[in-house]
């Protein structure tokens, strides 16, 4: 880890909701330590309203986010990543790729928000849970001493961050 700027991706499936607001808030808080990006498995093509609108609320730039494949970053001259952070309540499941230059890898699992039916109230409340979850998890991510951390134990704390930052299963439905 000898970049002086960190290149992150977040993944997820649809690359609509969980992974762009992770994009948008790492780019926020990283405050040029950290560039992030995000990639879906499966990308919708488009970003769901209800992440800009909670992205927007938060006073969060939109600019340059859209939803795109992960195998945008796979080509040779994609930015080399240094972490890639699945999002996905169900990344396990699927068959993630080998990403060049061997960068760390963590899951934060979550429950997409854009699954989330019944009225806007609801659908609002869960990608607000999702907005809290990934902002909490994402500043406890910014607190490591990166630098400083030999490699098992940064892919220990990088792995622990999901446990620290709990979602509120009862407020998700069933969203998965």
């Amino acid at each position: 880890m000898m970049s002086e700027v960190y290149n992150v991706l977040f993944s997820c499936t649809g690359n609509s909701a969980r992974s762009i607001m992770a994009e948008a808030l790492m780019n926020h808080w990283g405050k040029g330590r950290f560039k992030a990006y995000s990639a879906g498995f499966n990308p919708r093509g488009e970003i769901h309203p209800l992440t800009l609108a909670q992205l927007k609320s938060a006073s969060l730039s939109t600019d340059g986010l859209r939803s795109k494949s992960w195998e945008e970053f796979q080509t040779p001259d994609a930015p080399r990543m240094d972490f890639v952070i699945t999002v996905c309540d169900d990344a396990r499941d699927q068959g993630c790729p080998l990403w060049p230059g061997q960068p760390m890898t963590a899951h934060w699992g979550m429950n997409d928000p854009a699954k989330v039916e019944g009225d806007e109230a609801k659908q609002k409340a869960a990608f607000r849970e999702a907005f809290r979850v990934l902002d909490t998890r994402i500043k406890l991510f910014l607190s490591l001493p990166i630098a400083t951390l030999d490699h098992m134990r940064l892919q220990h704390d990088v792995d622990a961050i999901a446990q620290q930052a709990p979602e509120k299963a009862s407020e998700q439905g069933s969203a998965s």
